[in-house]
């Protein structure tokens, strides 16, 4: 399950027009994974040093995303996957009947993107939540690398492996979970990615709107509601808006019972 929050940074705007990214118009100087603070967690999280450098080859570009700016939309031919810097984004997708599905949010360290390898063309939408920024890593040129390196043929593999984990706990969390296991695991889930990022595991604030849960969790925006406020009543959570506090982790991990893995 892919959810992303992170402290945000004051004075910047929290909301924007929907305008589309226009790659290299808001492009910063080249960076490079070796120099990266989030190499940990990104794509050279495994490689080895020399396997490194043949990312940092690549040259790729960071990019200044606005609130409300979208990387990609569904449909659009696939040419980059994207490593957030910070931030969170969202994915969703139009459905066939015309309603929307959020799929996923994606946090610092994380790639975005990958949803067009398979047909060549994005099946969703990316949107910033948030101000931020982003690596763009042209395929073909990491496609090439893995001519070269098995480090880089890897890592393709465990990102699409990534991608399959995501699906797979999207899909038990609509169809075997109450309302209250599947709060309690997008909770869970958030806690434990914020705290690998080193920040804390039991208070921060909601970048996404409640619509956003419920879309991505397959329930209504009033059974949301009711499910924060019925953690609040047993106290297991603190709630202010969208600024959230984990009174009782162990009481929500046995919220999720038998889901705990």
């Amino acid at each position: 399950m892919s959810v992303d929050v992170l402290p945000g940074r004051a004075g910047l705007p929290r909301s924007l027009p929907r305008q589309p990214f226009q790659g290299g118009a808001a492009a910063v100087p080249a960076s490079t994974c070796s120099a990266c603070h989030l190499r940990q967690l990104c794509l050279p999280c495994g490689m080895t040093p020399p396997e490194v450098k043949q990312l940092d080859s690549l040259m790729f570009r960071r990019h200044s995303i606005r609130a409300g700016q979208t990387l990609y939309r569904q449909g659009d031919a696939f040419k980059f996957i994207y490593a957030s810097r910070g931030g969170m984004f969202k994915s969703d997708m139009a459905l066939n009947d015309g309603r929307g599905q959020v799929s996923g949010f994606h946090m610092a360290g994380e790639q975005v993107g990958l949803d067009g390898v398979a047909s060549g063309r994005h099946s969703t939408t990316a949107t910033a939540l948030e101000d931020t920024e982003v690596c763009a890593i042209p395929y073909a040129g990491l496609a090439g690398k893995m001519a070269q390196s098995a480090g880089t043929l890897n890592l393709l593999g465990r990102l699409m492996s990534q991608q399959i984990v995501q699906e797979h706990n999207l899909m038990m969390l609509l169809g075997s979970m109450s309302a209250e296991e599947r709060l309690a695991a997008f909770l869970l889930n958030l806690a434990a990615r914020l705290k690998a990022r080193g920040y804390s595991a039991s208070e921060f604030h909601l970048r996404m709107t409640r619509a956003d849960i419920g879309s991505y969790l397959g329930m209504t925006i009033e059974t949301v509601s009711r499910t924060f406020s019925a953690f609040q009543k047993q106290g297991l959570l603190g709630v202010a808006k969208r600024h959230v506090r984990i009174l009782d982790m162990d009481g929500l991990k046995r919220t999720l019972g038998s889901h705990m893995h």
